[in-house]
């Protein structure tokens, strides 16, 4: 921690638990981080798993937050996980906890159940110093672990809930976790309305939409050159930021890319790793995309920003999938917005909350190749309407999307739990 965010003595610390850190998909995550440190609070960040991503965003190395790793697998660590059985039986809310974990076990039968409980009975073992509160990022996983350590400890916690951990936890868990903590936030109206229908006292789940960090996506003041698809020496650019996983929509984006008129002229880049990638490569083949296509991987986020400037078109296809999983509002969407870049995505989740189609970008229903296809082939052939609906859906997240709303929200919440700012230094 450096000199500048040393906390007075005895300060009251905030532990938060993530499922895995730093993970440069979750920006929106370390950015609100940061802001929390930087508007006076003293945080310890407890990962449930250790990094994969080989890159680190920037406002990574500024997190100035202590960093405990629990076990990922229980197996791996086995001294360490009796170790912290054997401490945390020591608690009087052990027993209880643990009866209460059984009848979770019994309705879900699975590794992960028998992991969090784990997890949680390391983290108490290994509790920081001045730690007074649990706050989890994620309803699902972390704040399973948040709540078993919660409830054996006697601490209090509260949960900060997103998109797939929503819609994919059944409601008697969301339920009993949202009764459970003192309260709730989640970045989406759509999000927010279930979970109230969830929960015992409504008024405890609070919107608070995460926004963005202005200050590192100033606004671009440049013209953008006026492409309309006609020429083959001067494409129009479009490009897309996201892990290549099913939610996303890629394959339905490179479907509908392949049915646009074989005279218009454009390029798609894509940003970003994930497990589909290759899949998705091989269908851009079969649908003899390959040559209008660049894969440009995992890049940090002064890369994306340049990606934005250099762009005419962002497009995202999302899906809501089988199991429930979807994106809220990505963040990738309000980046790109942010840079006066026209956006083209779907009409799910939060996403039109943001977004008003023909009015400030375009929105499409999911798994629709043939709509986003026309979308595609207006967006491409009217750089008016692009400048238009960019300028616009700028002027939106400008006004309403600054993170510093959600961090002077989350400082108020936390504050009455008595969690305050460390005083400043003279």
């Amino acid at each position: 921690m450096t000199p500048d965010h040393c906390p007075a003595l005895g300060q009251k610390r905030l532990v938060v638990v993530v499922k895995g850190y730093p993970r440069l998909s979750e920006t929106f995550i370390a950015q609100e981080l940061r802001g929390l440190e930087l508007a006076g609070l003293d945080l310890v960040i407890v990962s449930l798993r250790h990094p994969t991503d080989k890159k680190r965003h920037a406002v990574h190395f500024e997190i100035a937050a202590e960093l405990l790793y629990l076990p990922e697998y229980l197996y791996q660590e086995p001294r360490r996980v009796l170790r912290g059985f054997w401490c945390a039986c020591h608690h009087p809310g052990f027993w209880p906890t643990l009866r209460a974990w059984l009848k979770d076990l019994m309705r879900d039968p699975s590794p992960n159940r028998i992991r969090r409980l784990g997890q949680a009975a390391v983290l108490v073992a290994e509790w920081p110093h001045n730690g007074a509160w649990l706050h989890a990022h994620f309803i699902h996983t972390p704040a399973s672990v948040a709540d078993y350590a919660a409830q054996i400890m006697h601490v209090g916690w509260t949960v900060s809930a997103h998109a797939k951990d929503i819609w994919t936890s059944p409601d008697w868990e969301l339920s009993a976790k949202l009764n459970r903590a003192k309260w709730a936030v989640t970045c989406t109206e759509m999000g927010h309305k279930h979970l109230q229908s969830l929960a015992g006292d409504p008024a405890r789940v609070h919107l608070s939409y995460h926004g963005l960090n202005l200050d590192r996506f100033p606004s671009f003041t440049e013209t953008r050159a006026v492409r309309d698809g006609s020429d083959p020496a001067d494409p129009v650019q479009i490009v897309s930021v996201g892990r290549a996983v099913r939610k996303k929509g890629y394959d339905t984006l490179l479907h509908a890319l392949a049915l646009l008129p074989a005279n218009l002229h454009w390029r798609f880049t894509h940003l970003g790793g994930g497990p589909e990638r290759e899949t998705l490569q091989a269908l851009a083949e079969t649908l003899n995309l390959t040559s209008r296509i660049h894969w440009q991987g995992s890049v940090d986020q002064s890369e994306v920003l340049s990606a934005y400037r250099s762009s005419d078109l962002f497009a995202l296809a999302c899906r809501i999938t089988a199991d429930g999983d979807r994106d809220g509002l990505p963040n990738v969407l309000v980046e790109a917005a942010s840079q006066g870049l026209a956006c083209l995505s779907t009409n799910i989740s939060g996403i039109p909350e943001l977004f008003r189609n023909a009015e400030n970008g375009w929105l499409t229903p999911p798994d629709n190749p043939e709509a986003l296809a026309a979308a595609l082939q207006t967006a491409i052939t009217r750089p008016d309407l692009r400048a238009q609906y960019g300028q616009a859906a700028a002027a939106q997240v400008r006004a309403t999307l600054d993170y510093h709303h959600s961090v002077n929200q989350l400082m108020t919440l936390f504050a009455v739990e008595g969690i305050q700012p460390w005083p400043k230094n003279p």
